[in-house]
């Protein structure tokens, strides 16, 4: 089974790419942020067409949380059940697995709201996942805003002061392993950067100064079932490509 987690940065302007990435590689779920689009523009009946279900959490313009699944899925949740207005994740059942594609917050700036807003949200996941069932395989996959550790950034001297970096926000994804949850890529690919997003700007993707921010993490017995996880770098390449490479996680299931 190939699982796959893409922000798309805009389902509508990226749904050319996506389509021919999905007819090309034939994943069997994938996890999408920021499709920046309403439900009734979300092109379900396209996806129907390559052979995949979907369930979409949209916001408009901002957010907007997916998955796309060859292997059914059921059990839909969107959001966390409480009052806040942003579509930043959604959760189904997927060939007996458990997933859950997560937009984390940016943060902004330290002193900014947004941060505080990032810390909690990463709170509520965590609780989340603490109290899931422990029998069912889960996969949390998503774009966390965050940078687990000093490898997963080109030059970590150049982001001293910001989010995505720091202390809090790499405590939180360790919360987030505490519920017995391990990052993937990271495991099997123990020294290699690995980065998932290069800004658009200053020609960041040709000289390899990437951040590894998009993460899937996986259940213990899942993980013995990995046989490989990596990030396509040819998706970020090309014509309107996302800021975002696709990580992908292969398991012998």
């Amino acid at each position: 089974m190939k699982v796959v987690t893409w922000n798309v940065n805009s389902l509508t302007a990226r749904w050319a790419r996506v389509e021919g990435w999905l007819r090309e590689h034939s994943p069997d779920v994938v996890l999408v942020q920021e499709t920046k689009q309403t439900d009734a523009k979300f092109p379900a009946n396209e996806l129907t067409a390559l052979g995949y279900e979907s369930a979409h959490y949209g916001q408009g313009q901002w957010n907007g949380v997916a998955i796309f699944s060859k292997v059914g899925i059921a059990d839909v949740m969107r959001g966390f059940g409480d009052e806040d207005p942003e579509a930043r994740i959604i959760g189904a059942t997927c060939g007996g697995l458990r997933v859950y594609s997560c937009y984390i917050p940016n943060g902004r700036a330290l002193d900014d709201p947004h941060y505080t807003y990032k810390l909690a949200w990463l709170a509520k996941l965590r609780d989340l996942l603490a109290a899931r069932d422990p029998g069912q395989h889960v996969v949390v996959g998503g774009d966390f805003n965050v940078t687990p550790a000093d490898l997963d950034v080109y030059d970590p001297a150049q982001f001293i002061g910001a989010t995505h970096v720091s202390e809090p926000e790499r405590a939180a994804l360790r919360a987030l392993e505490a519920t017995g949850l391990t990052d993937l890529t990271r495991a099997l690919h123990p020294e290699l950067p690995s980065y998932s997003w290069w800004d658009y700007r200053n020609g960041a993707f040709h000289r390899g100064w990437g951040l590894r921010i998009d993460l899937l993490y996986v259940d213990a017995g899942l993980l013995a079932l990995a046989t490989d996880s990596y990030v396509d770098r040819d998706a970020r390449k090309g014509e309107k490509p996302s800021d975002h490479a696709p990580v992908v996680g292969e398991f012998s299931l």
